[in-house]
């Protein structure tokens, strides 16, 4: 009888973990960031770009390593990409009043326009994410991710 429970244990199908919530978040972020080129390629930017501009639509007037930090780029990588969005005329940099060795980079007009010809766009792309939650699901996921990140950060 040892034999035969041995036998059949050795026979059930192994149980897999589930993948690791790591895991499961990088899926996401990939699947939403390449969704986001495809909806902004047309405007000439990429998902970093644009998650760069949606950061000075909220704070407007951010230093390089602040925006970098918020945008989560390297402070080396936000050089290049402030350069390329201001050669496209989407931000502009001046010097900060308090501090006139720094210098803020600010969201222009041209950047403003572009940000809410892709907010439909992007709404319905985070729409399409939450589809088969609740309201209530949706805010639970909003709140524990922040406080994911705030447990992190």
């Amino acid at each position: 009888m040892a034999g035969t429970q041995t036998t059949q244990a050795a026979s059930a199908p192994a149980r897999k973990a589930p993948p690791s919530l790591l895991y499961m978040v990088k899926q996401v972020e990939l699947v939403v960031r390449s969704h986001l080129d495809e909806l902004v390629r047309p405007s000439g930017i990429t998902a970093l770009q644009y998650t760069a501009l949606t950061v000075l639509e909220r704070h407007d007037g951010l230093s390089a390593a602040q925006l970098a930090r918020d945008s989560f780029v390297t402070a080396q990588s936000i050089a290049d990409l402030v350069r390329s969005l201001e050669g496209r005329g989407l931000v502009r940099r001046e010097r900060n009043p308090r501090n006139r060795r720094e210098l803020l980079i600010l969201l222009t007009e041209e950047g403003r326009e572009l940000l809410d010809r892709h907010a439909g766009p992007v709404r319905e792309l985070e729409e399409r994410m939450v589809r088969e939650l609740t309201a209530h699901q949706t805010e639970q996921l909003r709140t524990a991710l922040s406080k994911a990140w705030h447990a992190l950060s």
